[in-house]
C-alpha cells in the first residue's frame, strides 16, 4: 500500500518530522496526546527528534519560541482548553520576528468528549492576527502541518493547526511526500525580534499589522480556499471549514442541484471570494465545526445599507491609543489650533524621556558582572524576563536579548540550549520566579539542560511599585532546592561594584557547568530601601 494508516494526530507528527522539524514541545491533554505519543513511540528513536512533555501548555509554548530563534523548527501541541494557559506567550510571539518556523497544534472537542467545555481555537487566531491551517481529513493533517512551517518561516510568524476530536482521533490512509532535513542551529540575531518592550512592541506590532494585508491577500489563493460555483439561480450556497465539508459532501448528491461552494481551509478569511460568492447568492449556509466563526464574520464582510465606518476603513488608526484629534479627524472637523507653545508662537518640542533603571539599582551591577562573564564566549544568548531588569536590554548595559512574557526566560532558555545554544543565560525576578517561574524550572531540571538562572532578588515587586513579594528570599532558594537543582550550584552573590571581579568569576563558572545551575543576586531594590529608611526615621 502506497501510505500509511494513521490518526489526524499521527499524519501530524509525521508531517512536520517530514517538514524537517527538529523539536516538539507539549502538555497531554485529550484529543491532542497522540502528536507527541507518536513523535516519541515511533519517530524519535529513528529520526532523533526530541519530543518532550512540559509541566504545562505555557511552559512548552516558550521553549518552542527560544528553540525557534536558535532557527530550528519546532512543533508545539496541546488542547483547545490549553491554549487558554499558553495564550500569554501565544498573544506576544504574534508580534516578534520568528525564525525557524513554528507551529502550534490545537485539537478542539466539539461536543466536549473529555473536556469541559466547547472553545473554538480560531478566535484565537484571528484575536492574535495570526494564520491558521484547519484541515479536513488526514492527508491535509499531514500536509497542512508541512505548509504551515514553509508559511511561519516565510512571514516569520507562528501559525496555529487547528484540530478536532473526530479528525484526531480516527484513521486513513496518508500519503507523504519526500522529507526534507532540518535547519542548522544559527546564532541569535535581529535585536529586536524577541523583546516585547514598549519602544519595540509599537513598531513590531504596526509592522504585524501590515503583515496581517498581506496573509489576507495569501488566502485568497485558489487552492488553499477553493472556489467552486455550482447551478445558477439555486436555493442557497455553502461555506464549509473543517469537517463541515467532510458532511456537506455525504449529503450533497440529494439535493437535486449543485450549490457554489467556498471551502476554507486557511484563515483569514479569504473576503473577496466570500463576496465574490455572494453577489450571486440568494442565502448562505456556513457549515462548520465549533463556534459560528466564520458566520459572524460574514457579517462584516458582506454589504449592509448602512455604511460602517472605523478601523477597518481607515476612518480611525487601527493601532495605538485614540485621542480628541485624533476623533476630530474622524468628524471631519477642521484641525484645532495648538495651544503648547513657547511665548513665540512656536511649538514647543518636548525631549524624549526612554525608562531607565534608577541610580544606585542593584540590577546595574549584575548586568556588568554577566556581561563581563560573557566576554571570552563569542557566541551567547541571555533570555530576559517581565520587571524593572528588562530595561537591561536597552544601551548602555545591553545585557538581555529575549523578552516574551511572565516566566519566559527560563523556558526560552530551555528550548535554546535544546536546539544547540550554549552558554544560555536566564535573567528573572525574584517575584516573577514566583508568577511563573517555577514550572519552566521543573521542565528546565527533568531535562538536564545546560542553562544558567540568574534569579535578581530584590526583596520586592519593584516594577508595579514595590509590593511585598509572596515568599522571602530563604525560601525561594529553598524551593529551587526541592525541584532537584545540585546545592554546589545554587550560589549566591551580592550584586555591588567593590564585588565585580568575584561576581564576574562566580558567574563564569556556573555558566561553565553542563546543567542547570542557579544563582541568586541578593541586594535590596534602591527605592525600597529608601522608602524602609524613611519611614524608619519617621517612627
Amino acid at each position: 500500500m502506497d501510505g500509511y494508516v494513521l490518526l489526524g494526530n499521527e499524519a501530524v507528527a509525521l508531517g512536520a518530522l517530514h517538514a524537517g522539524v527538529s523539536l516538539a514541545y507539549g502538555y497531554p491533554g485529550t484529543p491532542s496526546t497522540e502528536i507527541i505519543e507518536y513523535m516519541q513511540q515511533v519517530l524519535e528513536p529513528k529520526s532523533g527528534v526530541r519530543a518532550q512533555w512540559c509541566s504545562n501548555e505555557k511552559t512548552a509554548y516558550e521553549a518552542a519560541v527560544g528553540a525557534s530563534a536558535m532557527n530550528r523548527r519546532v512543533l508545539v501541541t496541546m488542547k483547545h482548553v490549553g491554549l487558554n494557559v499558553a495564550a500569554d506567550p501565544f498573544m506576544n510571539s504574534a508580534i516578534m520576528n520568528i525564525k525557524g518556523g513554528l507551529v502550534l497544534a490545537v485539537a478542539d472537542d466539539p461536543g466536549m468528549h473529555s473536556s469541559q467545555n466547547e472553545q473554538d481555537s480560531r478566535f484565537y487566531a484571528d484575536f492574535a492576527k495570526l494564520p491558521c491551517f484547519e484541515p479536513h481529513n488526514q492527508q491535509e493533517a499531514y500536509e497542512m502541518t508541512r505548509a504551515a512551517f514553509d508559511l511561519s518561516e516565510r512571514f516569520h510568524v507562528p501559525v496555529l493547526l487547528r484540530l478536532v476530536t473526530r479528525l484526531s482521533h480516527s484513521r486513513a490512509i496518508v500519503r507523504p511526500n519526500p522529507s526534507r532535513g532540518a535547519n542548522p542551529m544559527a546564532k541569535f540575531t535581529g535585536k529586536e525580534d524577541f523583546i516585547t518592550l514598549p519602544a519595540t512592541s509599537r513598531k513590531r506590532y504596526v509592522e504585524h499589522l501590515e503583515l496581517y494585508k498581506r496573509l489576507q491577500a495569501y488566502a485568497e489563493s485558489e487552492t488553499l480556499n477553493p472556489l467552486k460555483f455550482g447551478d445558477t439561480d439555486t436555493p442557497f450556497s455553502v461555506i464549509t471549514s473543517g469537517l463541515g465539508h467532510n458532511y456537506f459532501e455525504e449529503n450533497a448528491e440529494d439535493l437535486g442541484f449543485s450549490p457554489s461552494v467556498l471551502h476554507v481551509n486557511f484563515y483569514p478569511l479569504p473576503e473577496d471570494k466570500i463576496r465574490t460568492l455572494a453577489a450571486g447568492s440568494k442565502r448562505i449556509l456556513c457549515i462548520e465545526e465549533g463556534y459560528p466563526f466564520i458566520e459572524r464574520l460574514l457579517r462584516g464582510i458582506l454589504p449592509v445599507p448602512v455604511t460602517i465606518s472605523g478601523k477597518l476603513d481607515g476612518c480611525l488608526p487601527p493601532s495605538g491609543e485614540l485621542n480628541p484629534d485624533i476623533v476630530r479627524t474622524a468628524l471631519k472637523l477642521p484641525e484645532p489650533s495648538s495651544t503648547l507653545e513657547d511665548g513665540h508662537g512656536s511649538l514647543v518640542s518636548l525631549p524624549g524621556r526612554p525608562p531607565q533603571l534608577c541610580k544606585g539599582c542593584p540590577h546595574q551591577d549584575t548586568f556588568k558582572a554577566l556581561n563581563t562573564a560573557l566576554e571570552a564566549y563569542e557566541n551567547h544568548l541571555v533570555t530576559g524576563d517581565i520587571g524593572c531588569y528588562t530595561l537591561g536590554y536597552l544601551p548602555p548595559l545591553e545585557a538581555i536579548e529575549t523578552g516574551l512574557c511572565m516566566g519566559a526566560s527560563i523556558t526560552m532558555a530551555r528550548g535554546a540550549a535544546q536546539a544547540g545554544m550554549y552558554p544560555v543565560v536566564a535573567v528573572i525576578g525574584d517575584s516573577t520566579f514566583m508568577h511563573s517561574g517555577l514550572t519552566g524550572l521543573a521542565d528546565a531540571v527533568s531535562s538536564s539542560v545546560p542553562i544558567t538562572i540568574l534569579i535578581l532578588d530584590n526583596s520586592t515587586t519593584a516594577m508595579t511599585g514595590g509590593q511585598d513579594t509572596i515568599f522571602e528570599s530563604k525560601g525561594i532558594r529553598k524551593v529551587v532546592l526541592g525541584l532537584g537543582v545540585e546545592p554546589e550550584h545554587c550560589v549566591e552573590m551580592v550584586p555591588l561594584p567593590a564585588r565585580h571581579e568575584e561576581n564576574s568569576d562566580l558567574l563564569r563558572r556556573e555558566i561553565e557547568y553542563k546543567g542547570v545551575s542557579v544563582v541568586f543576586a541578593f541586594r535590596e531594590c534602591i527605592q525600597t530601601a529608601k522608602r524602609k529608611h524613611k519611614k524608619e526615621a519617621k517612627a
